[in-house]
């Protein structure tokens, strides 16, 4: 077992899965690896085909960790995430396994990586009063009472927007504000970030094929059945896949448009994704490293291109890495 453990981070249908089983095989001989998801929906039970969740024969053959673990009617939070994930990684490494951490949640990476804020608790009537406005006024609250949160909060995401108001309102000080102190705790040493770095053509191009696929696969009934049967809740309807097909069955909108619709906002998201992946990457700048420290205790991530490097070359170059060979 090595002293790190990897985490894979990276755009949608950037092949974080097939790499995750690939860097699994490899770690055969020393002692085995396990997954721990890091993705805010495949906590969620029948969201299978929309979220791109390992099948039940993949997860079988490699144990799986944090997947169909809350009804997608529930809330899940990143702290509720946190939680269980350092209590999976401390058992998979206490029976000698590697942890590989996959993730398309980028939230929760920082989190792992760095802990998380501590912002109050979720206060009800507040969400009621916020949910009461409309999009117009909760936007220019956020807008004059924290600015930097209001900037990297897209104007459509409700439940993000409403949570920075919630926290303003409860303590007189922006979320943003509060979520520096990220910024100000220790990185954790035990961890390797592993980016998968794709041109913008080309990732278009594979959630492009990816959202086809899906919805050769099924997406439509499968939304469709978990729309019809009431069971998806505020949180898992803000899916991928889930909210574009949501207003089709509900009368308002053609398959065709929602599909498109998916397609555009799935490449958003990745885009999203790589700002995201940067800003993970900007705190293992070695200039706030003591030089005793730089290269010993804390791995310096490594950054694959999945276009000038073969990708099957990708998981060795991983296991030497962990391994310093």
């Amino acid at each position: 077992m090595s002293r790190v453990f990897p985490i894979i981070i990276g755009p949608s249908a950037g092949g974080k899965t097939q790499l995750s089983f690939e860097l699994a095989a490899l770690l055969e001989p020393h002692g085995g690896a396990e997954i721990v998801s890091a993705d805010a929906f495949l906590v969620y039970r029948g969201m299978d085909i929309g979220t791109a969740k390992p099948s039940p024969e993949e997860r079988a053959a490699l144990p799986h960790h944090l997947i169909d673990i809350r009804e997608p009617t529930e809330s899940f939070s990143a702290d509720e995430w946190l939680a269980l994930a350092n209590a999976a990684i401390d058992d998979i490494r206490s029976r000698g396994a590697t942890p590989i951490v996959v993730g398309g949640t980028h939230l929760y990476v920082k989190v792992l990586l760095e802990g998380l804020f501590a912002g109050p608790e979720p206060d009800h009537v507040l969400r009621v009063q916020l949910a009461a406005l409309t999009a117009a006024e909760r936007r220019e609250e956020l807008d004059r009472v924290d600015p930097v949160a209001a900037a990297r909060i897209h104007p459509n995401d409700e439940r993000r927007t409403i949570r920075a108001l919630e926290v303003y309102r409860a303590t007189g000080v922006p979320i943003s504000q509060l979520q520096s102190q990220w910024d100000a705790g220790a990185a954790r040493t035990d961890a390797l970030l592993v980016a998968l770095d794709w041109p913008t053509d080309a990732i278009n191009r594979r959630i492009n094929d990816r959202v086809r696929r899906m919805v050769e696969a099924g997406l439509i009934e499968e939304v469709r059945s978990l729309f019809s049967a009431g069971k998806l809740g505020l949180q898992a309807r803000q899916a991928l896949g889930y909210k574009q097909l949501i207003p089709c069955f509900e009368g308002s909108q053609s398959i065709e448009k929602a599909v498109e619709q998916i397609k555009i906002e799935t490449r958003r998201f990745a885009k999203n994704q790589r700002t995201w992946m940067r800003r993970l990457l900007a705190p293992a700048d070695s200039s706030n490293l003591d030089s005793d420290e730089i290269g010993m205790n804390t791995p310096e991530p490594l950054i694959l291109n999945c276009v000038e490097m073969p990708q099957e070359k990708h998981a060795q170059v991983i296991v030497n890495k962990l391994f310093g060979s």
